[in-house]
């Protein structure tokens, strides 16, 4: 499906205060930017910013990036947070595609890596595209911190077996798997939902999730 552009949204990404405009202003440190030393974890391909922004709200002593591609979908999150009585100052955005991400981020400075219900990228041709591919997996180890981890969610089957296929070759051991997160009443009890996951579940769809680290 083609992504509909919405007027004025680069300008507005590109002037807002809680966007990251690039990696200049992370070599400086995001102890600048934040304020503080607190754990940072990132959402790659975070879409209109719920889980994120939840995720900020409810854990305010971890500072929290996302990061998404297209500028007409991360204005949506920056609306969300206009609504907000008291928005999350633990929060920023970076406009960027994901193979750029050790461009602002040192090596070891990130504590947790999300990966929410990614763009499955269907054609075989294409697999090295997916973010949870081995390509990529070994891209996030360049900022991960030595007990970093990854938290991958998907409602999509094929994504999740192909995930699972990758963690070997990428070098790193799997920590949690289900492919029935919701009936896990012990993981749900911290589980944030993304707005496909909500979406998702309420169709009965089984969400699959894993946690993963490097050897």
């Amino acid at each position: 499906m083609r992504l509909r552009n919405i007027p004025g949204a680069r300008e507005a990404v590109a002037q807002d205060r809680r966007c990251v405009q690039s990696s200049e202003e992370t070599k400086q440190g995001w102890k600048n930017i934040f304020g503080n030393d607190n754990p940072i974890a990132v959402e790659v391909g975070m879409g209109k910013g719920r889980f994120i922004t939840d995720m900020a709200v409810k854990y305010p002593d971890i500072n929290f990036v996302g990061i998404e591609r297209y500028e007409s979908v991360m204005i949506k999150a920056l609306k969300k947070l206009d609504e907000m009585e008291k928005e999350p100052e633990n929060l920023r955005f970076i406009r960027m595609d994901a193979a750029e991400i050790e461009q602002f981020f040192a090596k070891g400075e990130v504590s947790k890596i999300y990966l929410n219900f990614s763009d499955p990228w269907p054609k075989a041709r294409h697999a090295k595209r997916r973010l949870e591919s081995r390509e990529f997996l070994k891209i996030f180890s360049g900022i991960l911190a030595e007990d970093g981890i990854i938290e991958f969610k998907t409602d999509n089957k094929d994504l999740f077996d192909f995930a699972l296929e990758e963690i070997e070759p990428a070098g790193c051991e799997l920590l949690y798997m289900s492919r029935d997160l919701h009936s896990d009443e012990a993981e749900m009890k911290d589980n944030v939902m993304t707005e496909y996951e909500e979406k998702f579940s309420a169709k009965g769809n089984p969400i699959f999730k894993y946690k993963i680290k490097f050897k």
